[in-house]
This record gives C-alpha cells, structure tokens and sequence, in this order.
C-alpha cells in the first residue's frame, strides 16, 4: 500500500512539476503581449516599451524545448494579433485571419533565433535590438506588408528620441529600446542565483533565524516566519546590484548608456535646428466627415455627403484657406471626363465635376478624394481600370490634368490577391463572404508620385511656389511611399509637405447614433507622425471619422489651429465631423534617411533570415544524425538477433 501511494505522489509530482513548467513557458510571452498592447496608442504607456521584450527574452534560454517555445510562441502571437486588430475582422474577415496567422510565425521565429544566440554567448543588448526590429520589418514580407505597432510607434509623443529616424527610419527608434530590453534581460539573467548558491543562502538565513525564532515560537510555530523571505529578498537585491556592477555588465551598460545619450542629444540638436531651417507655408484646412462605412449602401447618401464637405469647405474659403483638403472618396464619382463616354450615365459625375471647379473658382486649390478611371487597350479588348484617387482643382477653375493613383493597396480591403494565379482561392472568398463586398472590387495599382503644384500667396510668376505629394490612407505607414515623394533624381527635395487623405470609417462603429471609434484611429495618427520625421515633410491629415491633424516635420502632432471647430486636442478628434485649418511649415532640410531609406531595417531583416538558414541546416544535421545513430542500432540488433 505505502510503495502504490509513493508511486502515486511520484507521478502527481511530475505532473505538477510538467504543468508549472509549461505555466512558465506561457507567463513571460503573455506578459510581453500584454505590455506590448498597452504601450501603443490610445493607452499610451510608452515608457513601459523599455522593459516590454524583457521577460520573452528571458524565457528564451538554451535548455528551453525547442518545440515547446514555438508553440507557445505562436499562440500567443496568434492572440496578440488577433486582439489588436479586432478592428479589421467586421471589415474583412479573409484579411484579418491570413494576416495574422502569417505575423504569429515572426514570435516563434524569434524566440528560436535568441535561444541560439544565449547559446552562442552573444551579447543580448545586440542581439535583442538587431533580430527585433528585423522581425518587426518581415512584416512586410506578405501581401505588401503591415507596418503597424513596432516599438517606435509608441515612442510617437518623445519627440526627442524619434528625431534618430531622419537618419534610421522607424526601425532606428525600435533598435535604441529593444537594445535597452536586451541590456535589462541581460542584467537579470546574470544575476540569477544558481541552485547552489541558493540553497546555501536559504541554509545560512535558516541558521541565523534559529535561536530567534526558538525564542519567540508558540505552539512550535515562529511567528516570524517572514524573517526568512525578507532576508532573501534583501540578499537577492544586493546580489543583483553587485553583479550588476561586475566590469563586464559596466562595459554593456556604459556601451547602451552612450548610444542612449546620444540619441537625446542628436535629438535636442535637431529640434533647436528646426528653427533655422523651418518657413511658414500657406494655410491649409483640412476637413472631416463622420460617416460610417456601410458595404450594403456604397453610394446611396453620396450627394449628402458632398453637400456636407461643400458646406465646411466654403466656411474655410471665408476663414481664408489657400488650400482646402478632402478625405479620401467622400466624393463618390469618377471625376475623369476621358471616361465619361463610356459610362452608362455621367450626369451625376459630371454635376460634382462642375460643383468643384465653380467651388474652387477664385477661391483656393482644392484636393477631394474620388475614384480614378481610364479605359485602355489589352489585347483585342478593351480594360476599364479603376484606382482609388486624389484630384486637384485650381483657383482658375480647372481640373489639374494630374491626378494620384494610389500605389500600395490594402489586401482584402482595396484588392483581392491571388486572384489571376489561385483562383480557387478567390471564388472560396467570394462563396464564404469573408469579403467587404459580395462582387470582386479590386482596384488598380497606380504607378506614378504625382507632385501637386500651387501658387505663392503673392507670387506673380508663373512658376509654382509649392509643391506636395499625396499618400492614400495607409500609406501613410508604408516608408517608401513617402520616401519616394521627397527627393528628385538629384538628392534635392521636390515637394514642401506630404497630404494624408484617408477613410478611417471602415474602422468606427455608429450604434443606437452614438460612434465608437476603435484603436485604429490613434495608431494611424501616430504612424504617420514617423513619415513626417523621416523625410522632414509635414503631414496633413483629412480623414473621415478621424483624426485629422497637422503634424509637424518634427513628428509633433500639433494640437490647436488657427481657425475651425475639431477639439483642440488632436487625439481627441475621432468620431465628428468638422473642419480645422492652419499655416503649414515648411522644412528645407533633406534627410539620410530619404537617400537611403529603410538600410538599418533590411540590414537586421538580413541578419533574421541568415539565421533562420543556419538554424534550418543545424535542424536538419542533428535530424540526419539522429537517423543513422538510431539506423545503424537497428542493423546491430537485426544481426544480433540473426546469430
């Protein structure tokens, strides 16, 4: 009876013992998740970014399982995305899932290549900084890429530290705090006490306790039991802050330290820069509808909606725009007289065309968001292509014979991918309804940077005063798009500001007349404010349900304005309707970062995948040697059992 019960307490031991290490493995990566989530706006504890990646670096250690960090690893991920993005699944379920069935590979991934490095001894401050922010740029990989919630985006109020990235990019700033998680896992890794140590210091509080506690026992229990963990406690402080200041953890500390510093200080250099570099501009106003985007009734309230925008428009004229900013297709027509003829009926299209140039007439420039066309020959037929648009009105009352196509669209949401080479794949999406519409939408790519041109406010000549580019909702948080709007073919800057136009309606929810915004709105703004920095380009925002701003090229999303009725507070424009306007600044200064762009991402993204072959090739090694061990086994057995 005694032997059944011990093996019974042996194998409820190992089971416990197996359950509290799978507890382990699981708490450190739902830890990071969560104060990853935390940290990126609207909560916006951003300071929380410098510790975030601590415990997942932590758990990755050499002993850890392999299989066992993976599929933690992936779960939590899965989760994390899944969360984070809720405001994309009632838009496109398809898009919602691929996207993040694809991202929850990148935690897996990581965790695998910090385990090999800890192997390898390599020096974590590095490691953590370089194979995090190359994770962070894989997300780029599929489907064109998302470019949502790295460790920089949180940093978007610091407006110090993210000046590095008109040298680095986004990926500079997530490199400076993963370096500072990496340096911080590193610290409490080496001071870990080992068992021995452990179990010797536990002995000696023990033994020091005992003729206290003998004393003050009652009922042969010590009523200061708690002496015990407070002595450990103590010990395992001084322990900590000894090791900490071992030569080899100074030397890594004064090494971050000195990148840190200098990042502030490169940062406070450029700031009191601006104030030389940077000119007044025109004045711009930028206005925003509240309209709810309903896939059921795409075009049914287009006209009151245009009359709404046209209302807040001629307020701005009287308040004195030079420029006037319309969200992203808030007017739902095709505004290209080329392809008039062959429509079924243009009327409708021809009355807002005309509304727009006797609108702009003597009055300002004009940029309205609508949806481009044009009919061209492939083959023996003929292909109506449809993009998703900016059109320029001028004050002489024309149409620009310009307009932007927007270049990068948003799988599921703009264009259904795969649709040519997988078809199956495409009518599954059509069959399911994981899709906005019930009919394939798909827009074409535009090709071209179109650069806009106005007039001086008291310019007599001819030549154009100022020049901006346009980037097309996500754009916005897509770097090369507006790093490729900022120089000419000689390195010499060509436009004085970038205009973010987008329809953020998709991502609010009206109910019983009240709006709900979602995460998403915040996070757009503060994505942008990085396009801004890295190329030195304000950024005026216009989007439906919010926010629209205007965001300085020092990344500063500038609450306030000259004239209008949005909050002053600009994170707090998000489900209303109104309008703001203000004088633009104009930065001539040209950056490293819109010569070189995105350098120190591919650089870390390079080092990522390098690593993946090498830990491939090693799987597959120890996977070949582990057959012809156990082969040659069999064969001596066979021939044993033979004689």
């Amino acid at each position: 009876m005694k032997k059944e019960c011990r093996i019974e307490n042996e194998e409820c031991r190992i089971f416990l013992n197996s359950q509290f290490s799978i507890l382990n493995s699981c708490l450190p990566f739902v830890c990071t998740a969560a104060v990853l989530t935390v940290i990126q706006a609207p909560i916006d504890l951003s300071v929380l970014a410098w510790v975030a990646w601590v415990p997942f670096i932590v758990v990755c250690s050499p002993e850890a399982k392999p299989c066992r960090l993976f599929v933690v690893g992936y779960v939590t991920c899965l989760l994390y995305w899944m969360g984070n993005l809720y405001w994309v699944a009632p838009v496109t379920i398809a898009g919602w899932l691929v996207f993040c069935v694809y991202t929850a590979f990148l935690w897996p991934v990581l965790a695998l290549c910090l385990r090999f490095c800890r192997r390898k001894k390599v020096p974590l401050f590095l490691a953590s900084a370089v194979l995090i922010v190359g994770i962070e740029r894989m997300q780029g990989f599929f489907l064109g890429g998302f470019f949502w919630r790295f460790l920089a985006h949180s940093q978007y109020q610091n407006t110090t530290i993210i000046q590095i990235a008109d040298i680095f990019g986004a990926g500079g700033v997530s490199f400076l705090i993963a370096m500072v998680n990496g340096l911080i896992a590193e610290l409490v890794l080496d001071a870990r006490l080992n068992p021995k140590s452990e179990k010797r210091n536990s002995k000696q509080i023990r033994n020091s306790n005992a003729p206290m506690t003998k004393k003050l026992s009652h009922n042969g229990e010590s009523r200061f039991g708690h002496l015990n963990f407070c002595h450990s406690i103590l010990f395992r402080i001084s322990y900590f802050v000894l090791r900490a200041f071992k030569p080899t953890n100074l030397l890594k500390m004064s090494l971050v330290s000195a990148v840190v510093v200098a990042a502030v200080l490169y940062g406070r250099w450029r700031i009191h820069q601006a104030e030389e570099c940077i000119t007044a501009g025109p004045v711009v106003a930028s206005l925003q509808s509240n309209v709810p985007q309903s896939v059921k009734r795409t075009f049914e309230s287009g006209q009151e909606l245009f009359d709404g925008l046209m209302q807040k428009s001629e307020t701005a004229v009287q308040a004195g725009a030079e420029l006037i900013v319309w969200p992203e297709t808030m007017v739902q027509a095709m505004l290209d007289t080329e392809v008039w003829p062959w429509l079924a009926s243009s009327e409708g299209h021809k009355a807002l065309d005309k509304a727009l140039r006797e609108h702009a007439k003597g009055n300002a420039y004009l940029l309205v968001g609508a949806y481009g066309s044009e009919v061209r020959q492939e083959g023996d037929e003929l292909y109506q292509a449809r993009y998703n648009s900016a059109f320029f009105y001028r004050p002489d009352g024309t149409q620009d014979p310009k307009r932007y196509d927007k270049i990068h669209l948003v799988p599921f949401g703009e264009v259904l991918p795969l649709r040519k080479s997988m078809s199956w794949f495409y009518e599954l999406l059509m069959k399911i309804k994981f899709i906005p519409y019930n009919f394939d939408y798909s827009l074409d790519y535009g090709t071209n940077y179109t650069v806009f041109e106005m007039a001086g406010e008291d310019s007599n000549e001819p030549k154009p005063a100022y020049k901006f580019g346009v980037i097309i909702c996500y754009e916005g948080t897509v770097p090369y798009i507006a790093r490729k709007f900022a120089l000419d073919e000689n390195d010499h800057k060509r436009i004085d500001w970038l205009v973010n136009i987008s329809n953020d309606g998709w991502f609010v929810r009206f109910k019983n007349d009240k709006v709900q915004p979602s995460m998403e709105l915040p996070q757009h703004a503060a994505v942008c404010a990085f396009r801004a920095v890295e190329n030195r380009l304000a950024v005026v925002r216009s989007v439906n349900t919010g926010i629209s701003c205007l965001i300085d090229s020092l990344g500063r999303i500038r609450d306030g304005y000259a004239e209008g009725t949005l909050p002053d507070k600009a994170m707090a424009r998000t489900g209303m309707a109104g309008w703001f306007m203000d004088r633009v600044p104009v930065d001539a200064r040209v950056t490293f970062f819109s010569k070189h762009g995105e350098w120190l991402d591919f650089c870390c993204e390079s080092c990522v995948i390098l690593l993946i072959i090498v830990l491939l090739v090693r799987s597959a090694k120890l996977k070949g040697r582990h057959i012809l061990r156990h082969g040659s086994g069999h064969a001596l057995a066979r021939r044993s059992h033979g004689k």
